[in-house]
C-alpha cells in the first residue's frame, strides 16, 4: 500500500510541474539582434542582399519589450526606439513595433509610428511595407 501511495505521489508531482520550454517560447526567441538580409522592389527580380542594399539595418529586441532600430545609409547612422509585442492574427503571428517618436526610418503603410513584421520562420521576419509600394525587407536573427 505504501508503494502505491508513493508511486501516485511521484506521478502527481511529475504531472503538476510546469515544463520550461524556453527554446520553444516565441517571446524569448525574438530577443536579440535581427539584421536586414534582403531587399526587394516592386520590379520583378529586383532583389538585393549584403552591401548591395540601399542601407544596412538592425533591430535589437530586448527582454523587457523595448527595441532599438539602427539604419546605416551612406555612412549616416539613424536610430529609433520604442516597444514591441507579438500579435496573433488569422494570418499568423507578427511583431508590432511602436516607435516613441517620428523617424525617417519607420517603414510603414500608416503614419501612426507603427511597423509590422510577419514571421517567415522562427529565425526570419519580413516587413509588410511592400504592400503599399515600400521595399520588401527580410530580417534574420543573428547568432
Amino acid at each position: 500500500m505504501k508503494k502505491q501511495i508513493l508511486f501516485l505521489m511521484i506521478v502527481g508531482i511529475l504531472f503538476s510541474c510546469n515544463k520550461n520550454n524556453n527554446g520553444d517560447n516565441l517571446e524569448t526567441q525574438v530577443v536579440g539582434n535581427w539584421k536586414l538580409i534582403q531587399m526587394t522592389g516592386s520590379i520583378p527580380n529586383s532583389e538585393t542582399t549584403g552591401t548591395e542594399m540601399e542601407w544596412q539595418e538592425t533591430y535589437q529586441l530586448n527582454p523587457n519589450g523595448t527595441f532599438l532600430k539602427s539604419r546605416n545609409r551612406d555612412e549616416v547612422i539613424t536610430k529609433a526606439s520604442g516597444t514591441y509585442k507579438i500579435v496573433d492574427s488569422s494570418d499568423g503571428k507578427f511583431l508590432e513595433f511602436n516607435f516613441n517618436d517620428e523617424s525617417e526610418i519607420i517603414g510603414s503603410c500608416y503614419s501612426n509610428l507603427k511597423e509590422e513584421m510577419f514571421f517567415r520562420s522562427k529565425n526570419t521576419f519580413s516587413s509588410i511595407w511592400n504592400a503599399c509600394d515600400g521595399p520588401g525587407l527580410k530580417y534574420k536573427k543573428e547568432d
